[in-house]
């Protein structure tokens, strides 16, 4: 059983989009940790400090951040939607574990070892979040006070 999000308690975003990378031949541990670098950040800043980053997780992150932007360029354009790239935050961003290669290597004494390659799925939604109309201040009325001081 499915069950729907609340429209009251979901957050309001004008656009939505994801991108999602399978098998990608780094381990979901060094992935992680370039992942965390870049969540709940802008898209431009995430995308800048990944280009930069010595790691060599950090190229599968960016081709999938840099998707991820892109289609939520094609979503707007799609929906007739007003499309900031500036505007754009990543909402989530996570790595799962794919499948794992493995492969034997021989050892002393006949044995083998075994050397576990491993791979990743790496996922990545950007949203643009909906910019409330700026409204003018309100006016205050003041009520005079109707409190009589000294009764108890």
């Amino acid at each position: 059983m499915t069950t729907q999000p609340n429209r009251r308690t979901a957050p309001a975003h004008l656009l939505e989009a994801r991108a999602q990378a399978r098998h990608v031949r780094v381990t979901p541990q060094k992935a992680r940790r370039i992942v965390d670098l870049i969540r709940g950040k802008a898209a431009t800043d995430a995308v800048t400090t990944l280009r930069f980053a010595p790691q060599s997780a950090a190229e599968p992150v960016r081709k999938v951040l840099e998707s991820a932007i892109a289609n939520a360029r094609f979503h707007a354009d799609r929906d007739s939607l007003a499309f900031d790239e500036g505007a754009l935050r990543i909402e989530a961003a996570f790595v799962d574990e794919g499948p794992t290669m493995k492969r034997f290597r021989p050892r002393a004494q006949g044995r083998a070892g075994r050397i576990l390659k491993r791979t990743s799925h790496i996922t990545v939604v950007v949203v643009q979040p909906e910019r409330k109309a700026a409204a003018k201040p309100a006016a205050k009325k003041t009520a005079p006070n109707t409190a009589k001081e000294g009764t108890r």
